[in-house]
């Protein structure tokens, strides 16, 4: 019987839109039954769905047909997958199955017009934590977005069942069989290429080296646009003053160029492969996939690419080791702007990565403020030192690095003057990598150039940021590709944290920062601290803990970013508050 209400117009149909349980044939003819009806009927299949050798788990509903596609995991008992022990054993074992599960089933998916309802997240040539799968030793969860089919806003029941009767569990074979073969072989090449990415990490950090190339790695990319090797390109090779040998647990003895902590520079003409060398060991903070050519490229895990950024905001940063006695009497020592220039962006980066604790800064030249690179005899000549309040980084780069045992990898083509700060000088030479070390020592005796190098780093002032809390009963958070975080209405710029490689990195720091921001700040703590406290978090609790900062449950999207890259968006904040 129909119920009607008072007013004389027909109530809505009721659905028990609770969360259900069934098996795969109860769901597939809830869903038959519910063709033609209204597009809210969808809420009736919420639930969990037994597949006999996976699990489906409807936990949202689209609201509407244009609406983002609905959130559905896939979980599989380790067991029925014949996942092997050498993919689960470790954390890292399970973290890099996790990567691989996500991009097989994206393979899967691609090209595949049968499959254009069903969607996961993108991945890139770095394997890294994702929220899009998550291995423990027994179970294996895969987080997918499913688009329900209508006609306008009428059920498509019989296209919806067969989606969940045909396409997902051919997915779920193709992705979650490891059956010895070719595919479970494919899994294991992909752990052992993160391990022995591990294991070189760790081995830098062991031997006091900051970086390493291996022989025969593939530097160079297709354009730069794409992250895929460069077919034909020339192999790295060491030079032999600088040729180490690491034993790593799959690839064995593996022979390459070992940079010592201190001052590198990395010269040579233009377009011979110097800035195409320092960007793999930028990428080298993160393990690549079996075929990238950089797999056995590793730096330090919080080295920092650092570069000028116009118009970035710079809040009560200590800039004084730089920049001083300016003309309009700012204080230097707790030094703001929302509109920083070349050098005192560059500066201020500086600055906050020392006090991230990062060990490694990584410079390019082509992307660096001059005026606080260099500035030479004739320019200081010119303009005296009491009417130039910025202080040369060559002048106080061997402090620098003394004082805060940090060291400095550098492109530079266009000035000899860090040759005399340079521990060692390497020479690009047409994607040849040649120790020059002793030859620009020879030039420096033969060219002296007048010295000011400056003795002593001082002592940054601490920054401890206060708490902030939005001005909206709705606050939103989003991100846009790698170089945008919104928070409500305070849009935050990181295109210049070049170490950020896949926008589910930058949708994991907006929430990293409201958790920062909203929960963790109190003006005692300071920036470092406070991104410890995330890193606890992640490290305990993993992505699904961003859930209690606002993102939503079982998120799908989520990339875990680095500490110093936290710490990085945190200080492009514009609103950042700081005691």
């Amino acid at each position: 019987m129909r119920d009607y209400k008072n007013s004389g117009r027909r109530s809505r149909p009721h659905f028990d839109d609770s969360p259900k349980t069934g098996s795969d044939a109860d769901l597939i003819r809830l869903l038959h039954s519910l063709d033609g009806a209204s597009y809210g009927a969808y809420k009736r299949v919420r639930g969990e769905w037994d597949f006999a050798s996976f699990k489906v788990h409807i936990d949202r509903i689209q609201a509407d047909p244009y609406a983002p596609p609905s959130a559905v995991r896939l979980t599989a008992s380790t067991s029925s997958m014949s996942l092997p022990p050498e993919a689960l054993s470790t954390r890292d074992q399970r973290l890099a199955t996790a990567d691989f599960l996500v991009r097989s089933l994206r393979h899967h998916l691609r090209g595949e017009q049968r499959f254009n309802a069903i969607s996961i997240a993108g991945t890139g040539q770095e394997i890294l934590q994702r929220s899009a799968a998550t291995v423990t030793a027994q179970e294996v969860e895969l987080r997918i977005q499913v688009r329900l089919p209508a006609r306008g806003r009428t059920v498509l029941g019989h296209q919806a069942a067969n989606i969940f009767d045909l396409d997902l569990p051919s997915l779920a074979s193709a992705t979650l069989d490891f059956s010895p073969g070719d595919y479970r072989d494919r899994l294991l090449s992909h752990v052992a290429a993160f391990e022995d990415h591990r294991a070189l990490q760790q081995w830098l950090e062991n031997s006091g080296n900051v970086a390493f190339v291996a022989n025969q790695a593939i530097l160079a990319r297709r354009s730069g646009i794409s992250e895929l090797p460069m077919p034909d390109s020339i192999p790295f090779v060491a030079p032999p003053e600088l040729t180490a040998s690491v034993t790593l647990p799959h690839a064995g003895e593996v022979s390459g160029m070992a940079i010592p902590p201190g001052i590198t520079l990395i010269v040579g003409g233009g377009y011979h492969g110097k800035s195409t060398l320092l960007s793999a060991i930028e990428k080298g903070v993160y393990a690549h996939v079996p075929g990238d050519g950089r797999e056995l490229v590793a730096a330090l895990p919080a080295a920092m690419k650092i570069r000028a950024a116009d118009g970035r905001p710079v809040t009560k940063v200590d800039v004084s080791p730089f920049i001083n006695d300016l003309p309009t009497g700012g204080d230097t020592r707790s030094f703001s702007t929302q509109n920083a220039s070349g050098s005192t962006s560059q500066a201020a980066t500086i600055v906050e990565s020392l006090q991230a604790g990062s060990p490694l800064l990584l410079i390019d030249e082509d992307t660096s403020a001059t005026n606080l690179m260099i500035r030479d005899s004739r320019m200081r000549a010119l303009v005296a030192a009491a009417q130039e309040p910025i202080t040369p980084l060559v002048d106080r780069i061997g402090a620098l690095c003394a004082e805060n045992q940090v060291s400095v990898l550098m492109v530079m083509g266009g000035s000899g003057a860090y040759l005399d700060v340079a521990d060692r000088v390497l020479q690009m030479d047409r994607y040849r990598c040649l120790d020059v070390t002793d030859r620009a020592r020879a030039v420096v005796a033969q060219m002296p150039r007048e010295r000011s190098d400056l003795s002593s780093f001082p002592t940054l002032r601490p920054r401890s940021p206060r708490a902030w809390r939005p001005n909206t009963d709705r606050p939103k958070t989003r991100s846009t590709g790698l170089d945008r975080i919104d928070l409500d209405r305070q849009s935050i710029d990181i295109s210049d944290v070049e170490q950020v490689v896949d926008p589910g990195q930058t949708e994991a720091l907006g929430w990293a920062l409201r958790a920062m921001l909203e929960h963790f700040a109190d003006g005692h703590q300071s920036v470092a601290e406070l991104a410890d406290q995330v890193e606890e978090t992640l490290e305990r609790d993993g992505l699904d803990a961003l859930s209690r900062f606002g993102a939503r449950k079982y998120p799908a999207f989520l990339v875990r970013p680095r500490r110093v890259d936290i710490i990085a968006a945190l200080n492009r904040f514009r609103a950042l508050d700081v005691e």
